[in-house]
């Protein structure tokens, strides 16, 4: 029952329904009863509407962020697409899950590869299907928590979504040659601790191209995780937030010998993860070099250990649990390469 009091502005309405306390001034008491009397409707109905009426979209992204994005290594980048999801396509995100299907995914998935004006007039170039299947991938992921965690819904929109077509793996190896110039172009100077940031990326693609590490893994080295003794390194990994471990990956001796000026620093490398990959790609552009990505480093490094080691060793150093993938994405060698051994 609504309690309805004079009020310096009015008429305040108090009531509790279905464990929700909610109040409100109105102009006159005529006002205040039909408030009321809406406002309790409504509660009761809510009690009884399954969660999926309840909730938007909008709502299972933001708890879906505070909740599971902030765990991972890549917390960042995560919440920076689940911004971008909401900001651009405000309509999808308002929309209450028990809507949100198919179809709805499917527009979605079109106004990304095909480009769309955005909700502020401006237009949205297309993307590749690269980058749309990392978003369905993360989506897909936030769906299925709220379908099976949270019971939030009983549907999963992404059911018989059509796949894309994903692009084919790069083939780009990286030349001596443009690892001089890259290393030039940044200061560096061989087993000589960095002190600029230009220097760290140096070193740090060097560090790829001996070790197949990923760059965030690179970036999270220190005097703690490092061990150049036994030549191990213990790093963090985007998957950790669900093995709760780090991973152990042995070092060859040139990555040890090329991280041995810095081995000693509570963090090797200063520098950020976007900085990095911001000051790598300007000194890339610089040289005119083309085509030429930082993760590169990590094909390139895979590919050279190929030689010295088996199959299995290989995926122990970078880290693959699918063996597939790693010889599909990682593996560069061209049938050219391989004719000139047998």
């Amino acid at each position: 029952m609504a309690s309805i009091k004079p009020h310096k502005d009015g008429w305040r309405v108090q009531l509790y329904v279905a464990g929700v306390r909610d109040s409100k001034v109105l102009r006159t008491q005529r006002e205040a009863k039909a408030w009321a009397s809406a406002r309790e409707t409504e509660l009761r109905q809510r009690k009884n509407a399954p969660p999926a009426d309840l909730h938007t979209v909008s709502d299972m992204l933001l708890r879906y962020e505070r909740e599971v994005s902030s765990t991972k290594l890549g917390a960042r980048p995560e919440s920076l697409r689940i911004a971008a999801f909401l900001r651009e396509f405000p309509a999808l995100a308002s929309l209450p899950l028990s809507q949100f299907n198919t179809p709805e995914v499917a527009a979605w998935r079109d106004a990304r590869l095909s480009g769309f004006v955005g909700p502020d007039g401006q237009p949205n170039r297309p993307v590749s299907s690269a980058s749309v299947l990392r978003d369905i991938n993360w989506l897909r992921n936030a769906f299925s928590i709220a379908r099976k965690e949270w019971h939030w819904m009983d549907h999963n929109p992404f059911d018989g979504l059509r796949s894309i077509p994903e692009p084919p793996p790069r083939t780009r190896r990286v030349a001596p040659a443009e690892v001089k110039r890259l290393c030039r172009d940044l200061g560096y100077r061989t087993g000589v601790a960095p002190i600029t940031k230009s220097q760290e990326v140096a070193l740090a693609f060097l560090v790829g191209l001996r070790s197949a590490m990923r760059a965030g893994e690179i970036l999270s080295l220190g005097k703690s995780t490092l061990d150049l003794g036994r030549r191990v390194a213990e790093v963090k990994h985007k998957m950790q937030y669900l093995t709760g471990r780090p991973r152990q990956v042995p070092l060859t001796r040139h990555a040890a010998r090329l991280l041995r000026p810095v081995a000693q620093r509570d963090t090797c490398f200063s520098i950020t993860a976007a900085s990095l990959d911001t000051l790598f790609r300007k000194s890339r552009d610089r040289l005119l070099i083309e085509d030429l990505h930082f993760h590169d480093s990590r094909a390139e490094a895979l590919t050279r250990l190929s030689r010295k080691v088996d199959v299995m060793t290989l995926a122990k150093i970078s880290g693959h649990k699918d063996l597939r993938l790693l010889q599909a994405v990682y593996y560069r060698e061209s049938p050219q390469d391989i004719a000139a051994r047998l």
